[in-house]
């Protein structure tokens, strides 16, 4: 239920802080979350052949200690709204950072395969815990003029966090000397790779005990005065701090809860518009992009790259992937949502189908046929930067604006569910297609890639310059 009262007006969304440097390192630290997100979620590309060897598993099994912690992060994501809404955020960004801290711990000193895997859920479940609060929290803290950028802070923060874990995999290998089981500082190279992540673990956990608490969080507990004090330090003491107070309790006061009974309707049990953003989270799973960042070292060394080189073009894989996303950033406000997903879809079937083509030739000493090797290399880095310069960044965006009001909440929760039962069915399933056929894989994300032309050219509506009301 929605109140017709009229919102007070505040003018914050032309208000400047007094201190944007303040600002932007609140938003930073928030989004050290995302950098957690994205280390964890491809450190582990360094250590998937080294935990086949030592444990002495096949495909099938090792795909599910890999895969695991995408069942942590369905149900971080699922309860960290509730959890912050309790405790508040900077306390969930806490708990997130002593599960991060414990998982880096548990991982790199298993027993055995059980608790390892038992280590990679608690780890996705701080994974599921952060992709909600950071975006959520710097939502609610950035001053409105500069609410857009800070909130790409996140994304940022996640594929430098994807960067960084290749970047520090290959630096331990090269000490190891090219053997993941290698002995580095006592332990195998592996397991010093999947315990660096306790560093920034530690790190996040210091940099919220630094920031404040949400004025949203506050005033929803009654802590109108404390609210206040933050406003006046992230939006200026020029602001009309009580006329934002008040602005901020309305909103509070005549928001919709919205419920899953809410996206019943339609033929198919949902409505129209929550298939279309179901639709759009699976098709930016199914072409196959968690291969790039779990499996890749493990990709290349299939076909005759040598570990170190492999690990090597993951990092650079991962550098076009921060090169795709600040293009991204740029673009989809001045082209739009749609353009850039299309433009995605046709970049992203060129470089699946050449990686397809180059994979379907025997190997030959163990290694690809020279043109066929270095098609691959460019292939699977052409693919990385046509995701990432659209499917990356505009489904995310567009599933934060494309619902109604009145159904959005419970709609992106849904959506965002179906995007990690996605991304599990493809972790958990690379290694054994792989196995039967690393060529005809490449085939069936190619078809993917190219299936999603149509779907967004007949059901997805642009959102670009629309008001959130707009949607319906």
């Amino acid at each position: 239920m929605t109140s017709t009262a009229q919102a007070p007006q505040s003018g914050a969304g032309t208000a400047h802080p007094d201190h944007l440097g303040h600002v932007i390192f609140i938003a930073a630290a928030a989004a050290m979350g995302g950098f957690l997100f994205g280390y964890d979620s491809s450190v582990i590309n360094g250590a998937v052949e080294a935990i086949r060897d030592r444990y002495d598993i096949g495909s099938a099994a090792l795909a599910q200690v890999i895969a695991i912690a995408l069942i942590g992060c369905a149900i971080g994501a699922a309860t960290a709204g509730r959890i912050a809404d309790r405790i508040g955020r900077i306390r969930c960004m806490q708990i997130a950072a002593v599960l991060f801290t414990i998982s880096a711990v548990g991982s790199a000193l298993p027993f055995a395969l059980w608790d390892f895997a038992f280590w990679r859920i608690i780890g996705g479940f701080a994974i599921g815990m952060a992709s909600v609060i950071g975006p959520a929290y710097i939502a609610e803290v950035a001053p409105p003029a500069y609410r857009g950028r800070l909130g790409s802070f996140q994304q940022a923060a996640i594929v430098i966090g994807i960067a960084i874990s290749q970047l520090v995999n290959w630096g331990l290998l090269n000490a190891a000397g090219g053997n993941q089981r290698g002995k580095l500082m006592g332990l195998e190279a592996w397991q010093v790779m999947l315990g660096v992540m306790v560093v920034p673990a530690v790190l996040y956990g210091l940099l919220s005990l630094a920031i404040p608490e949400s004025p949203r969080f506050l005033l929803s507990v009654g802590k109108r005065d404390r609210a206040r004090a933050i406003l006046a330090e992230v939006e200026g003491e020029s602001a009309d701090l009580d006329a934002r107070v008040a602005e901020i309790e309305h909103a509070m006061k005549s928001e919709h809860k919205s419920t899953f009974k809410d996206l019943l309707g339609g033929s198919f049990f949902f409505k129209p518009i929550v298939w279309v953003g179901i639709g759009l989270s699976v098709f930016q799973q199914f072409v196959g992009i968690n291969v790039a960042f779990y499996y890749s070292s493990t990709l290349w060394q299939s076909v005759g790259v040598d570990p170190t080189d492999s690990f090597f073009y993951s990092f650079t894989t991962s550098i076009i992937n921060i090169i795709g996303t600040v293009i991204a950033m740029i673009f989809v406000d001045r082209i739009g949502r749609k353009p850039l997903a299309l433009i995605g879809s046709v970049g992203m079937v060129v470089g699946l189908a050449l990686e397809a083509w180059a994979f379907s030739y025997h190997l030959v000493d163990g290694k690809l046929p020279s043109a066929q090797g270095w098609t691959a290399l460019v292939a699977a880095h052409v693919f990385v930067l046509f995701f990432a310069l659209s499917w990356g960044v505009v489904v995310w965006v567009m599933l934060g604006e494309m619902f109604p009001n009145r159904i959005r909440a419970a709609a992106l929760g849904v959506a965002a569910a179906a995007q990690w039962i996605a991304n599990w069915a493809i972790t958990a399933s690379f290694p054994s297609l792989a196995d039967w056929n690393l060529s005809g894989t490449y085939v069936i994300y190619t078809v993917f890639a190219a299936l999603s032309i149509p779907f967004v050219l007949k059901y997805v509506k642009e959102t670009k310059g629309k008001s959130l009301e707009e949607m319906g």
